[in-house]
């Protein structure tokens, strides 16, 4: 005779589809650390684009006329590895960064999801939430400060960063540790909202897809489309934030008292259409960027539940 459904043995033992089943933590981080890792890799040429075209102040002579402008005097001046400056602060923070966003999910929705293993929408809104702001303290906002700081400096006249860690050397000796925490508040602000965003449009699709059949396995395609419809869905919801915490990051973010007071300077010297700089790049980079991370982070997940048992 089976184990009643709700019993905690059935609920260990089952396989529920990816997305409805109690996904261990040791799993996710590491599931999510590789799918973070190879991601970032991809994307980032976009990713400096769009940095790149928010900090492009509206105050003096614009320096780029757009994304093809930024790209061809990106490439002219420093050749095709111009648009992968920075990558480096990427690559190590985006590893434990995604490690920490799917290890914090799966740890949180653990405890609400129901005795079939599902999720509602709720639920995966403040379960993204928690990822989210656990991330941007932890990985996020230190990562994207050193980022920003890189990518700025290719545009000074004498660049004076000669790598990665000759970078977060002279960020931390010239300003602290505190040097590399720039723009904390908005980092939180931007990555809660935007884990929340995403956490629940997946989390929304996924019921939807499934339907009645928690078992119901999802393929990589339509994991993929769902992942880059929250992408989608992040990027408007939260670029306003996103271009704040970029220019709270930067090398001249000396100039803003707090994030409150950074907002109102690009409102009252920029307009609302300031808050939107780098739109279209982030909207490209991001749609790839979390499609990818979905798929990569539930293939992996399943290959890690057959070699990798579990109660």
């Amino acid at each position: 005779m089976s184990a009643p459904l709700h019993s905690p043995r059935c609920l260990s033992a089952a396989s529920p589809a990816p997305g409805t089943k109690l996904t261990h933590p040791g799993k996710a981080i590491l599931a999510g650390g590789l799918a973070g890792g190879i991601e970032i890799c991809i994307t980032f040429p976009t990713e400096y684009v769009k940095t790149q075209l928010q900090l492009d102040e509206k105050v003096y002579p614009p320096r780029y006329k757009g994304i093809g402008d930024c790209v061809k005097q990106t490439v002219k001046g420093h050749g095709i590895r111009g648009l992968y400056r920075g990558l480096s602060s990427l690559v190590y923070g985006s590893i434990p960064k995604a490690a920490v966003r799917f290890g914090t999910f799966e740890f949180l929705s653990n405890q609400m999801r129901d005795a079939q293993g599902r999720l509602d929408s709720k639920q995966g809104l403040i379960c993204g939430l928690g990822a989210g702001v656990c991330e941007a303290v932890l990985i996020v906002c230190p990562m994207e400060t050193v980022k920003v700081k890189f990518i700025h400096d290719q545009s000074s006249t004498n660049p004076k960063y000669r790598g990665f860690f000759h970078g977060v050397r002279e960020i931390v000796k010239q300003e602290g540790l505190k040097g590399t925490y720039q723009g904390l508040t908005a980092t939180i602000l931007k990555q809660g909202s935007n884990q929340a965003i995403r956490f629940f449009v997946m989390t929304s699709m996924r019921n939807w897809y499934k339907g009645d059949n928690p078992n119901k396995v999802i393929n990589p395609l339509v994991t993929g489309t769902f992942g880059a419809i929250a992408g989608a869905a992040s990027v408007f919801g939260n670029t306003p934030l996103d271009v704040v915490k970029t220019r709270m990051q930067g090398l001249e973010a000396h100039k803003y008292k707090s994030t409150w007071d950074c907002a109102f300077k690009i409102m009252k010297h920029e307009g609302l259409f300031a808050f939107y700089k780098g739109t279209v790049p982030r909207l490209g980079r991001v749609c790839l960027d979390v499609a990818i991370v979905f798929i990569i982070y539930e293939e992996v997940v399943k290959i890690l539940n057959k070699v990798w048992k579990t109660e």
